[in-house]
């Protein structure tokens, strides 16, 4: 029995670009769609109440952070992770790799899975296939993650190659150790680095397993755009066209609407929240560096065409005054922008794709945006 319900209800005439319906446990997401980070059981700053006013459908919980804090003790006490932060609509959770890699150096990759010691106190741990499958089903997310080598850019063809067949090995452990299969879904990882002859291969491989959606990781790591296009959409050439497809970490509008064109379902990244902690803002004509000296007098709204509560209610001067002293709420006011922004963009492109209209709407953000 299948935990979600995945329905494609138009594609663009003139791509790959798609909508399409994805019902979970929690409730329906209209797709494409940005899934805000929510690392340690909270998107940074925000509310609940906030993220399902700005329509977050959908938000990311961080295996690696939870299991370091609080431990899956307290949120398994707790009924799992959505009660726990009282998110009554979906999540999903990432396998805890990525950050295993990133966070802790390339640590010590072993067959049985990876030892690593702790970023906030050099503490040793093991994460295995098994162990991110045990955790993610204390967490209870309606969509978890496969284990996987987050492989660096760049890398030669032998080490993505055997990279590739371990995350393969990986994937069968984490189907076969997977607890909870009648109320979270599963997706596998499709990795290869940069070589289109790899990608095909785990691609094909990976699809023997018949899993409810697949991600593409091992892109945005560095690489070039030009080649990033170019594996995206060679890889999504050999997708199923009936299941939701993820692209991992990518967050900049250009490389979403790269990902919407390509076939594209899903995408996350931090960087919308995180650069606005750094003072920086996504608008309609392009990013707002707001700490700037230029803004210091200027008592315009963050964007013209926003409706967010920050730009209804507060000034570039006024924002770039608490960010310069740094107040908690300078903060909070442009996280709200940026994640109203990012989910406004993505409903446009739903309407745009609808309409047949998907290529002239990125021509016509482009030019605005200053791409």
């Amino acid at each position: 029995m299948s935990v979600l319900n995945f329905n494609i209800t138009h594609e663009d005439i003139n791509c790959k670009a798609r909508c399409g319906l994805l019902k979970t446990p929690h409730g329906d997401i209209e797709t494409p769609i940005f899934m805000p980070v929510g690392t340690r059981a909270t998107v940074k700053t925000m509310t609940c109440e906030e993220l399902y006013q700005m329509n977050a459908q959908i938000i990311l919980g961080n295996t690696y952070h939870l299991y370091l804090r609080p431990g899956c003790e307290t949120i398994k006490l707790a009924g799992g992770l959505h009660k726990f932060m009282n998110w009554k609509r979906p999540i999903l959770t990432d396998s805890g790799g990525f950050q295993v890699f990133s966070l802790s150096g390339k640590g010590s990759i072993k067959e049985e899975g990876v030892h690593f010691k702790s970023h906030i106190d050099g503490s040793k741990h093991l994460l295995t296939p098994e162990k991110s499958m045990e955790i993610q089903n204390i967490l209870g997310s309606d969509i978890m993650m496969a284990f996987d080598e987050c492989a660096p850019y760049p890398a030669d063809y032998d080490y993505i190659s055997d990279s590739m067949e371990r995350t393969l090995r990986w994937l069968k452990r984490c189907i076969d150790f997977h607890k909870n299969t009648d109320k979270q879904a599963l997706f596998g990882i499709i990795q290869g680095g940069m070589y289109k002859d790899l990608r095909k291969e785990s691609i094909l491989r990976t699809l023997e397993f018949d899993l409810e959606g697949y991600a593409i990781g091992g892109l945005s790591v560095g690489e070039p755009k030009e080649i990033m296009v170019d594996i995206l959409n060679f890889t999504t050439e050999f997708m199923p066209k009936d299941k939701p497809r993820y692209l991992m970490g990518v967050g900049t509008p250009d490389y979403i609407f790269e990902a919407v064109e390509s076939g594209i379902d899903m995408a996350d990244c931090v960087l919308p929240t995180r650069i606005a902690r750094n003072g920086t803002a996504m608008t309609s004509e392009g990013n707002l560096v707001i700490r700037n000296s230029v803004y210091k007098n200027d008592f315009r709204p963050i964007d013209e065409k926003c409706d967010c509560y920050c730009c209804k209610n507060h000034t570039r001067a006024y924002v770039r005054h608490l960010i310069n002293v740094r107040e908690i709420l300078g903060a909070r006011l442009l996280t709200i922008h940026n994640l109203t922004f990012m989910l406004s963009l993505m409903k446009n492109i739903r309407e745009a794709v609808k309409e047949d209209r998907f290529l002239e709407y990125k021509r016509e953000f482009y030019s605005k945006f200053g791409y």
